[in-house]
């Protein structure tokens, strides 16, 4: 497949113009929001560009996109240092009538300075707070039931200080969380020691290889689930290392069935979903959640 360039995009949009609810092309012109929410889009892999200084037009590029909610990363992502001023992002977001409901933040800055990333995140408007990973030991894919707990009461910790001051806490789920203990994987197990009113999960389409199918995660745990991270996954493809990413593919051109995902979604309470791939994956990503009506 061919990738879309920025500049293929830009062309692209400046030449397709809606005529009476119609695209030039003939194609009507749809943007069904699943779950009745804006699409949304996770802002990482597209952090060059924040670093770069071109935070407003890769905002601009979102909205041209159909992309009308984000993700971001904290200051203390390399990346997303020239985020560190809440108010001028807030004024970005705003100026380009985007939300911003939620970011991932370092354990090393909840754990440090919750306090002062909590401040950074109300002021952009934030409600939700996260983190991609816990940092428990792992050795071969391998953990312990000490550590888990560790991780879980520690986190729950973070969770109620989030909590106290209007903040909901979620989990990610990477490397800690694909680990085993006793044949058990670690995901299932942080699921039972954590707080379910303080710390909400984010699924990972991605680690569905290894954690398991999100339709039966959202159904049999209903109200814990906040968010998804949507990639592409096609299940007959080989895994990619770890038995977590295959090569890219775009949401809607993959193996998975997008409208169960969401109705369980729906019914799990899912509140945000965000693309999390590479441009011109998220490009086809965007314009398939357009044609899908959950």
């Amino acid at each position: 497949m061919t990738a879309i360039t920025r500049r293929d995009f830009l062309k692209q949009s400046a030449t397709t113009v809606a005529v009476g609810g119609i695209l030039c092309a003939g194609v009507p012109e749809m943007r069904a929001n699943p779950l009745g929410l804006p699409i949304g889009s996770q802002t990482y892999p597209h952090r060059q560009r924040i670093k770069d200084g071109d935070f407003a037009g890769l905002c601009k590029d979102m909205v041209t996109l159909g992309v009308g909610s984000l993700e971001l990363c904290s200051p203390g992502y390399e990346e997303f240092k020239s985020l560190a001023d809440a108010k001028q992002t807030k004024k970005v977001l705003d100026d380009h009538g985007l939300i911003c409901p939620s970011s991932h933040f370092t354990l090393e800055e909840l754990r440090n300075k919750q306090q002062e990333m909590i401040a950074w995140a109300k002021d952009i408007g934030m409600t939700q707070m996260g983190t991609a990973s816990l940092d428990g030991p792992v050795q071969h894919g391998v953990t312990t039931m000490d550590a888990v707990k560790k991780a879980a009461d520690e986190y729950n910790k973070i969770g109620e200080a989030a909590a106290a001051a209007g903040i909901q806490q979620f989990l990610h789920d990477e490397r800690f969380e694909m680990s085993k203990v006793d044949g058990r994987l670690t995901y299932e197990l942080l699921l039972e020691f954590l707080d379910p009113k303080l710390v909400k999960m984010q699924f990972q389409m991605s680690a569905m290889r290894v954690v398991g199918d999100p339709v039966m995660y959202f159904t049999k745990n209903p109200g814990r689930f906040i968010s998804m991270h949507l990639q592409g996954v096609d299940l007959k493809a080989p895994a990619g290392a770890g038995g977590m990413r295959a090569p890219g593919v775009a949401v809607g051109k993959d193996s998975l069935d997008w409208p169960k995902i969401f109705a369980a979604a729906k019914t799990g309470g899912v509140k945000n979903y965000f693309l999390e791939q590479s441009w011109d994956l998220t490009v086809q990503g965007a314009a398939y959640l357009k044609t899908l009506n959950v």
